[in-house]
């Protein structure tokens, strides 16, 4: 039995640990609250925490060239003239003024718009052996339609709209306001719906070319985010790279969706955060997305107390060596020797790090996590092609963002077919640097849809 002394000293014991507990269990409290408020606050998932103590100044930077790098050029071609007589008298001293000389200023701005109405007389014939008839087309026509449907919308308000739609993120009702307001033109949101649905169909031949790039392309970036079809769950895929981009709309978020585009047997190199699927492919060359190791690190580091912090720490200097490297080798300041030796010594350190025995069940998640990614962590140091991070993909992702909180997906599997499609042919056009408008202008209008290598030749 155990003496008073002995009683005494466990008795402390166990008050130390249960208001070490209680400490763990407000500080848990607190974090728990602020995501709570947070969420709840519209501009909560924006916040980038408290502001600066000392940020940088608003507007424009101090420098004597910054005017003149910054200065629009003299239009080429002035439309109108506007003299602009000068005060008679002064606004100090009201007294007289006399005419000392000529400053010019230019002023860019919309010209009137309204609607251009274009009737095309059809010619119709009739073959002599199976008395198939046959319509005249001109390449202004969007379609061959006449009778209750011939009166249609052209291309360049086509062109518009899907652009609105698809990169501006505003609404059916809101471009048809936008149309009326800005030209007089009455358009219902059904026909807009149904007209983007046909230039989707349109461009299908195209999107499939842009998913063969991307199947070939020796860099990937994917990712993927929340969508909604038809009331239900679904997941908005991006495939990415510096000069596509492919989107795909499944109901699943694994191996088989992705495949769908990348294809199983993808032989190229793929930089990703640490979702699980790509790892399924098994040809593939891997490069782990840096910037999700830091942000889980970093909420390791935000909960963790005493010597359960130790690892979360050491990854994350790990990490920003790794980093460091980098830049110093775009900068040029290490030869490719020493980026090599540096490299192994950080492979070193992460080996003996990962070679320990972990108590705590959150570092023991992790551990087994950069385990399985131990060859993917530092393959950017040996390329100049790859991206430490998979921020392409993030930033492919963002414009679909700004859709879904418009429209909050799609109603029907054709919805979200058209969606994809537009969606990848307008990204691809930015990234290209083509211009969006007259890219889809291009494809209403013509008889066949012209391939991709067309498309990059015309501009």
């Amino acid at each position: 039995m155990p003496s008073y002394e002995e009683l005494l000293q466990e008795n402390s014991e166990l008050r130390r640990q249960v208001e070490k507990q209680e400490r763990r269990i407000a500080q848990l409290e607190k974090i728990i609250e602020e995501l709570r408020r947070g969420g709840k606050r519209q501009a909560g998932p924006f916040s980038k925490g408290a502001p600066q103590s000392d940020p940088r100044t608003p507007g424009r930077k101090p420098g004597e060239s910054y005017g003149k790098r910054a200065c629009r050029p003299v239009p080429e071609q002035v439309d109108e003239t506007i003299e602009v007589g000068c005060p008679l008298t002064c606004a100090v001293c009201n007294g007289p003024v006399r005419l000392a000389g000529e400053e010019r200023q230019y002023q860019i701005d919309l010209p009137e718009i309204r609607p251009q109405t274009t009737e095309f007389v059809l010619q119709v014939g009739e073959c002599t052996q199976c008395g198939h008839r046959m319509k005249g087309r001109h390449p202004r026509q969007t379609s061959q339609a006449v009778g209750v449907a011939g009166v249609q919308m052209g291309a360049g308000v086509i062109s518009l709209a899907t652009y609105l739609n698809k990169v501006g993120g505003l609404s059916y009702g809101k471009i048809t306001t936008l149309l009326e307001q800005m030209a007089g033109l009455k358009v219902e949101r059904s026909t807009l719906c149904r007209a983007l649905l046909r230039t989707a169909s349109k461009a299908q031949p195209l999107y499939q070319e842009l998913v063969e790039t991307i199947r070939t392309s020796p860099v990937v970036y994917p990712d993927e985010s929340g969508w909604r079809e038809g009331g239900v769950s679904a997941w908005l895929w991006a495939f990415t790279n510096r000069r596509e981009t492919v989107y795909a709309i499944e109901r699943g978020r694994g191996f088989a969706e992705a495949s769908k585009i990348l294809g199983k047997e993808h032989a190229g190199t793929l930089v990703a955060d640490g979702w699980a699927p790509y790892r399924c492919f098994a040809q593939a060359t891997h490069q782990t997305c840096l910037a999700h190791l830091l942000r889980r690190c970093g909420e390791m580091l935000a909960t963790a107390q005493g010597g359960a912090a130790r690892f979360p720490r050491r990854v994350k200097e790990i990490l920003l060596a790794a980093l460091a490297l980098r830049d110093r080798r775009e900068a040029q300041m290490i030869s490719p020797q020493g980026v090599r030796i540096a490299k192994g010594r950080l492979a070193a350190r992460m080996d003996r790090l990962l070679s320990g025995n972990f108590t705590y069940e959150g570092n023991r998640r992790l551990a087994k996590h950069l385990r399985g990614y131990r060859e993917a962590l530092f393959l950017f140091l040996d390329r100049d092609d790859l991206e430490a991070t998979n921020w392409p993909a993030e930033h492919a992702i963002r414009p679909a963002v700004v859709n879904r909180k418009s429209c909050a997906g799609n109603r029907t599997r054709r919805g979200a077919e058209a969606q994809a499609i537009l969606m990848s042919l307008l990204r691809t056009c930015q990234q290209r640097g083509l211009n969006s408008l007259s890219t889809v202008t291009k494809i209403l209008r013509s008889l066949k849809t012209p391939s991709y290598s067309d498309l990059l030749e015309s501009h």
